[in-house]
């Protein structure tokens, strides 16, 4: 242990109501235990890198075990200093990920990977295990977010404090990873809890490491040949009510019925993406065809299908960043 940047802090776990015992027997089919994870990262794309990392492992009926915290050295920059609060005189010192990722490994062994929006989470581990030529010992993750969906709880947002205060669990240091880590561990448990009453299958998906780490062409990128994408668990999304009204203009709004598809990588798992743009009165489409109003993608020079079927038909490409703004304020349909 590098106590200088693997000290637990005094964030250990505040006292919260138990939640109240679940009714009859516990789901068989539920995991045996968990790994309530969050990092703290110099960004969200693919060559960022993770500047600290926080365990916190729980029982199969989320009680806390133990917990972990360390600060990692990301060989750059640590990013927005402004919002994780670590700055390059801190991580001086600190271990690098190679130093730590077995004792990480350690804590992920055997158990779900819980976190809030996991998709990211679980990214940016398998890329950092991608580069030192190790694979997580990570088979399922399970997002936050999506259980919130799935409880249907009344949330007003999907944000982490909103989660927090719904539960009564006091948020001492935000974007903090062990910290963070903590309240989502007190926030999951009663969520658990309250998935297991009602007999509610938990939103499991699999986690498929990268399986390298290459540098071709001058970007530094993943080599997996498969697609994050899990598919949708709720089965198939209702048809989009309006009619297609052309292709979305640059520089100008979205508008309901237009027909959007998604490309690789997203830092917010890909099945609320595509809720939020449905939610918005949008077409999600499977794929790139002449009628396709946008595509969205992180990766624009990518060679999967759809980015190539978008260039050849001219479709209008968009990052996750800027279609994620535009989704704030859609255009009704023509006439609606």
């Amino acid at each position: 242990m590098l106590e200088d940047h693997q000290a637990a802090a005094d964030l250990s776990p505040a006292r919260v109501p138990a939640p109240r015992p679940s009714d009859g027997p516990w789901p068989a089919e539920y995991p045996g235990g968990y790994a309530v994870v969050d990092v703290e990262t110099t960004g969200l794309g693919r060559a960022d890198r993770i500047v600290s990392a926080a365990v916190y492992r729980l029982t199969a009926r989320g009680e806390v075990e133990d917990h972990w915290y360390t600060l990692v050295d990301p060989q750059r920059d640590p990013g927005p200093s402004w919002l994780h609060g670590i700055t390059a005189d801190m991580l001086a010192g600190a271990p690098l990920f190679a130093d730590v990722a077995g004792e990480f490994a350690e804590r992920l062994a055997g158990r779900v990977l819980v976190a809030h929006n996991a998709v990211f989470d679980w990214n940016m581990i398998a890329r950092e295990y991608a580069r030192t030529g190790r694979t997580p010992p990570v088979e399922q993750r399970l997002c936050t977010i999506l259980l919130s969906k799935a409880l249907a709880l009344p949330l007003g947002n999907h944000k982490l404090e909103t989660l927090a205060a719904y539960y009564g669990v006091e948020q001492r240091r935000a974007h903090h990873a062990l910290d963070d880590a903590r309240v989502l561990a007190e926030a999951f448990r009663p969520s658990l809890h309250h998935a297991a009453r009602r007999g509610l299958p938990l939103p499991l998906h699999v986690c498929r490491p990268l399986t390298a780490w290459t540098d071709q062409g001058g970007r530094t990128q993943a080599a997996s040949g498969h697609s994050w994408r899990t598919g949708r668990r709720g089965g198939p999304r209702r048809t989009c009510p309006w009619p297609n009204p052309g292709r979305y203009e640059a520089g100008g709004r979205l508008v309901q019925g237009m027909r959007v598809a998604f490309s690789g990588d997203t830092s917010v798992e890909r099945e609320l993406l595509e809720d939020r743009a449905f939610e918005a009165g949008l077409h999600v489409a499977s794929g790139v065809s002449r009628l396709t109003s946008l595509l969205v993608t992180n990766d624009p020079d990518a060679t999967t299908s759809k980015v190539v079927n978008a260039r050849a038909y001219g479709t209008p490409i968009l990052d996750e960043a800027a279609f994620t703004h535009l989704l704030r304020d859609v255009d009704p349909a023509p006439g609606g």
